[in-house]
């Protein structure tokens, strides 16, 4: 059984919680701010491999900056960047974490930069309120090398099963490319976070 390990990231109200949840459990539930890390497990069959699937979801933060210092970023295989279209800053917010996630990569992952990550823009279905173009995602997703899509976590799960599980294929094929390198581990302090956090809030879906 394969282990895939991927983090979720977003800012308050960009509803990331609720876009795992839909996938996790296929439930919509609405607006979910946390201000704790959570670990969710799934295990799950693509494409005939069994795989045993760990997901990150950071804490909201509406100030942006604080949660993404603490992420496990050597740990995660993928990453899920979710911004609401009805709200810029969070799209801007967005922009900030997808910087930090190569910043951080480059320099602790040894040149494995070009790991998969997915640009999500949440509530398609208030396009009417909508702050943030398609064409804006699609640009950033472009200029930042990574994987674009719109969903709304309110009304439709299978486009966000389809988002994970192209996900998953692209870090399969990763991981698979880079099969005879050392997979890469964070640092002390990075692995004593990892295990208190994950330590203490373990879920099961």
């Amino acid at each position: 059984m394969s282990d895939i390990k991927l983090a979720l990231l977003g800012s308050e109200g960009a509803g990331k919680t609720a876009v795992l949840v839909r996938f996790l459990t296929r439930r919509f539930i609405g607006e979910y701010a946390s201000s704790a890390n959570s670990l969710y497990h799934k295990r799950m069959s693509i494409d005939g491999r069994q795989l045993n699937l760990e997901i990150f979801d950071s804490c909201s933060q509406s100030s942006g900056n604080t949660c993404i210092q603490e992420e496990p970023v050597n740990w995660a295989d993928g990453f899920v960047v979710v911004y609401n279209i009805s709200d810029r800053t969070s799209f801007l917010h967005a922009k900030s974490v997808l910087q930090q996630i190569k910043e951080a990569r480059e320099e602790s992952s040894k040149g494995l930069v070009d790991i998969p990550v997915f640009l999500v823009g949440n509530k398609q279905d208030l396009c009417n309120a909508r702050q943030v173009c398609e064409e804006e995602g699609r640009a950033l997703a472009q200029e930042e090398r990574c994987h674009f899509q719109e969903v709304s976590a309110a009304e439709d799960y299978l486009e966000i099963s389809n988002l994970f599980t192209k996900l998953i294929r692209h870090v399969m094929d990763n991981l698979k490319h880079c099969a005879g390198r050392r997979r890469y581990s964070g640092s002390k302090s990075m692995a004593k976070l990892i295990n208190n956090v994950f330590g203490k809030r373990r879920k099961s879906v």
